[in-house]
């Protein structure tokens, strides 16, 4: 899959870089990022390697690009589709601190997801959070992802604890 970048009115996606990893390790030593995240971020050079795996779109299995901001550049999160197979796939997100409250994550996902449908030609996206992060399931619904159900104790997070999650899920279909 080639790269692409995507922008919207408050924020651009690009595909990672190298020198994102120190806002990268920075962001997931946060602790409500590494809450309900499940990469431990020691040092730097777990950060390179992370934003190396996620640069790498080469299998066709995931896209996951940086959120900045469009006028400094500076990093305000990270949205992914993954699990990409057939038509289907999972998205996953987070934002830094600073950018938390002003609806980046929604509109991150809601850029995805629409470049998905239309360029990738998926039919299915489903987005899990764990039932105790409702900021993310704001995060859903403002995306305009419907809740199909809860996951009993269905992902390990950042704490090493298994949480229920809520499924929720779009459609190409859903308009």
């Amino acid at each position: 899959m080639e790269h692409v970048e995507l922008s919207g009115p408050e924020l651009a996606l690009r595909p990672w870089r190298p020198e994102d990893a120190p806002a990268v390790l920075a962001a997931l030593r946060d602790p409500q990022t590494a809450q309900w995240n499940p990469s431990t971020m020691p040092d730097l050079a777990a950060a390179r390697t992370w934003v190396r795996l996620r640069a790498d779109w080469s299998a066709g299995d995931h896209a996951s690009f940086a959120v900045t901001d469009p006028v400094t550049g500076a990093l305000t999160g990270s949205v992914s589709l993954h699990r990409i197979h057939g038509d289907e796939a999972s998205i996953g997100y987070w934002t830094t601190p600073g950018a938390r409250g002003r609806g980046v994550a929604s509109a991150a996902v809601r850029l995805v997801t629409g470049w998905a449908f239309d360029t990738l030609g998926l039919h299915r996206i489903e987005l899990c959070h764990a039932v105790a992060n409702p900021a993310s399931c704001r995060v859903a619904e403002r995306a305009g992802y419907a809740w199909e159900g809860t996951l009993r104790e269905s992902y390990r997070y950042g704490d090493g604890r298994r949480y229920d999650e809520h499924l929720h899920a779009r459609l190409a279909t859903d308009g």
